[in-house]
């Protein structure tokens, strides 16, 4: 059977290898963000000869192709995600690295409002949003 990520690459007309039909597994199979060497540990679990190097080659190539998606949550590395075709936001837990996935109809008017306010038709946006569970905050001691 084959993952959703290498369905894709062959509808794209990608050479599927037996290392990048790995690489798309692992991606496909992926509930968090990796980073290339999260995906380069996980596909090296299944195939020890995938190299750091071929990772990136076909994370490089599966992003030209419009298959996966690169994201920048501000921590230095790159994290990937298939691409999708509903629309999502993530916010970041900054104390664990968590990213979560949420929707909002209520996110989606605002920002058609406030591009509309301003003489725009919104035709693309990314958002993340960044905080700290309040269970897990640290306080300053100032009760605030």
């Amino acid at each position: 059977m084959t993952s959703r990520i290498e369905d894709l690459c062959v509808q794209k007309g990608l050479k599927m290898t037996d290392q990048r039909r790995v690489i798309s597994r692992v991606l496909s199979d992926a509930t968090d963000h990796p980073d290339v060497e999260e995906v380069h540990r996980r596909a090296a679990a299944i195939d020890h000869r995938i190299s750091i190097a071929t990772v990136y080659r076909t994370m490089r190539l599966l992003e030209e192709a419009h298959v996966i998606d690169r994201l920048d949550f501000g921590d230095g590395r790159a994290r990937y995600e298939g691409t999708r075709t509903d629309h999502h936001h993530h916010l970041i837990d900054v104390n664990s690295g968590e990213v979560i996935e949420f929707t909002s109809e209520e996110m989606e008017r605002l920002k058609e409002a406030i591009a509309r306010e301003l003489g725009y038709d919104l035709i693309g946006h990314r958002l993340e949003l960044y905080g700290v569970p309040r269970n897990r905050r640290s306080d300053s001691g100032d009760g605030a």
